[in-house]
């Protein structure tokens, strides 16, 4: 085999693990989940291998370098440089993998997938995938089916596909519905062809349906009339263009009327008790999120850091950890700061200038837009254009670039969408000589290697993780197994604290070696403080053991610190109360629990609420029953 015959394969070898990894992230629950995105993780090593061996295999290598690349380019040397100086080491080198296997996706997919024939197998695997996904959330929706693959989804009424969340498999479909949409209307292939992609364009859009997600409602039918008026420019589009979105709003109007499901959906965006605006809470997740990016407005809070952050700004109503801000724009601000905000939003106004210079080169003219060298292009940039403005507009409430198969898909478009600027002009192509081959090799073979390091690690660790969920609670195997994921990976704040807690809670059984116990557990949970200094839990675990350890005047500022982060956790109150029951000051303990129970209702708290005023009762009916009439003073 000559070396182009090499570098063929080598390419053919890139296509394939790229739509392998486009396909098995929304397969595996939209790619959420320590394995699942380890899958993908690995299946881009696989891609960076390939990738570095074209450089060297192909005879004159160029690289195609538009001016996004810039942009991109600076936002990982940002997130690399922001990892270094997080306040959560773990959290933030998580960040940082996905960052990476983003980075190297969208420089590879740009450089060794722009070919037409690529391009169109991208196009017709998706718009394959997202059909059969959107049919089982069909299936889902009209069965009552309460499970996606073996496991059950909490969404009752809705259909989520492959996906756990509604709203993620809706971020996905509104990519994907235009593009069908544009494949059936403007390319030029056979009428079989179109036809199949109009089809899945309409279980695309069925899928969508019953989602029954308000947002990716919002924002399929702001892409739909966009895409109308795209086409209106075109007379010959003009008439099939109005009837398919009069048919798809048509349908989508008929759904909703003689959907209960719907119906229901509809009337929870104003609540009834208030009349205000029912937003699942999602507003009460931005204010946080202003608070923490107010701390430090140029770099943020860190990578991944809002969830942390969250419990020093917890509104009363939010009890629940948020993990995401539900707002892209605003969890961008919050954990990178105007920085790395103003960085994305270059990237997005350079791809803007992109498909505005290439813009004449892949529509044609009206008269060529039946053209075959023309119009197949024209399909795929509109429609990829549209679906990719839809995800901005529901970025507003939701999610989906936190999704690894959205955000993948989403990068993988923009790479097509960048690849057509060589349309315009042969400026950005770039002649790649022995010193950027050995500079492109040597990003390559760095990236692959902390890539697969960290992914091995993890990998070990999850494997310990998952054996100890499964042991006893608390019980000295599980603290083992739990140790095991420590030796591997010892920066996740998570494990020291389900260690510590397993040995304090074998410490509380008594023994003769309790005390050994408690001091292993404080080590844990001060190891556990240094990991995460934000973690209020950790200082409330900290200082309860110093309470049994009778350190009482050593506990006291570790639950000071705790309130201060956790203001108003009902659960934090709770534990604080609990303590001064603990110790008998019963006095002290009634306004924490009474408080936890303000906050929400808390069974722990109203058990021991009830110790608590029964135990104040009791003091005060022997007050009173003392000999002689008279009263005796009683200590609270």
């Amino acid at each position: 085999m000559s070396r182009r015959d090499w570098d063929n394969l080598c390419e053919r070898g890139i296509l394939g693990l790229v739509l392998a990894i486009l396909v098995a992230g929304p397969l595996a629950f939209g790619g959420v989940g320590t394995v699942p995105f380890l899958i993908i993780q690995g299946l881009t090593l696989g891609v960076m291998a390939l990738w570095g061996l074209r450089l060297w295999i192909h005879p004159s290598p160029r690289l195609l370098f538009p001016p996004i690349c810039w942009a991109v380019l600076a936002f990982a040397a940002y997130a690399i440089g922001r990892y270094c100086t997080a306040d959560i080491e773990y959290v933030a080198r998580q960040e940082l993998a996905k960052v990476l296997v983003y980075t190297f996706l969208f420089f590879a997919v740009l450089n060794n997938l722009h070919r037409r024939e690529s391009v169109q197998i991208v196009t017709f695997t998706l718009l394959g995938l997202g059909m059969v996904i959107a049919g089982y959330a069909v299936y889902q929706f009209l069965s009552g089916s309460d499970r996606v693959w073996h496991l059950f989804k909490p969404y009752k009424n809705r259909g989520t596909g492959t996906y756990v969340n509604p709203n993620h498999l809706g971020g996905f479909l509104e990519m994907l519905l235009p593009l069908a949409l544009t494949t059936a209307l403007l390319a030029r292939f056979k009428p079989l062809t179109r036809i199949l992609a109009g089809y899945a364009g309409l279980v695309i859009f069925s899928g969508l349906g019953v989602t029954v997600s308000r947002g990716a409602w919002v924002a399929t039918a702001f892409g739909l009339l966009l895409l109308c008026f795209a086409l209106m420019f075109y007379r010959q589009y003009r008439l099939p263009v109005i009837l398919v979105v009069t048919i798809a709003f048509s349908g989508a109007a008929l759904f909703v009327y003689e959907s209960p499901a719907t119906q229901l959906r509809l009337r929870q965006i104003t609540s009834s008790h208030t009349g205000n605006v029912d937003d699942d809470m999602r507003f009460s997740l931005w204010q946080p999120a202003v608070q923490v990016w107010r701390e430090n407005p140029w770099w943020g809070a860190g990578p991944a850091h809002y969830d942390y952050r969250f419990r020093t700004y917890r509104p009363i109503l939010v009890q629940r950890r948020p993990d995401r801000v539900h707002n892209d724009y605003l969890n961008t601000l919050a954990d990178w700061g105007l920085v790395g905000f103003g960085l994305v939003t270059t990237a997005w106004g350079l791809l803007a200038f992109t498909l505005y210079r290439s813009w004449p080169y892949v529509r044609g003219s009206s008269t060529q837009l039946g053209d075959k060298k023309s119009s197949t292009k024209f399909s795929f940039v509109l429609g990829a254009s549209i679906g990719l403005t839809s995800l901005l507009l529901h970025s507003f409430i939701d999610f989906n670039w936190h999704i690894p198969a959205n955000a993948v898909l989403a990068v993988t478009l923009m790479a097509l969408l960048s690849a057509f600027t060589r349309f315009a002009t042969e400026s950005y192509w770039v002649r790649v000589g022995w010193v950027l081959r050995i500079l492109g090799s040597v990003v390559l073979v760095a990236g692959a290697v902390w890539l697969g390091a960290e992914g091995w690690r993890k990998y070990r660790e999850n494997g310990w993780l998952r054996q100890a969920e499964r042991a006893s609670l608390y019980s000295p195997e599980q603290v083992a197994l739990l140790k095991n994921a420590y030796a591997v990976e010892p920066r996740n704040f998570e494990t020291t604290y389900a260690i510590g807690e397993g040995l304090r809670m074998q410490s509380a059984e008594g023994g003769r070696n309790y005390r050994e116990l408690a001091q292993e557990a404080l080590g844990f949970f001060h190891l556990g403080i240094r990991l995460n200094p934000w973690d209020g839990y950790q200082y409330l675990r900290y200082g309860a053991c110093l309470d049994w350890l009778d350190r009482r005047a050593e506990a006291d500022p570790y639950f000071l610190r705790a309130e201060e982060l956790d203001p108003n956790g009902n659960y934090t109150m709770a534990q604080i109360g609990i303590r001064y029951v603990q110790l008998g000051e019963y006095a002290a303990a009634r306004p924490w629990l009474e408080r936890a129970l303000r906050l929400d209702h808390n069974a722990l708290a109203i058990n021991y609420l009830k110790i608590c005023e029964a135990r104040l009762l009791e003091a005060a009916t022997n007050g009173v029953a003392a000999p002689g009439g008279k009263a005796t003073a009683v200590s609270p």
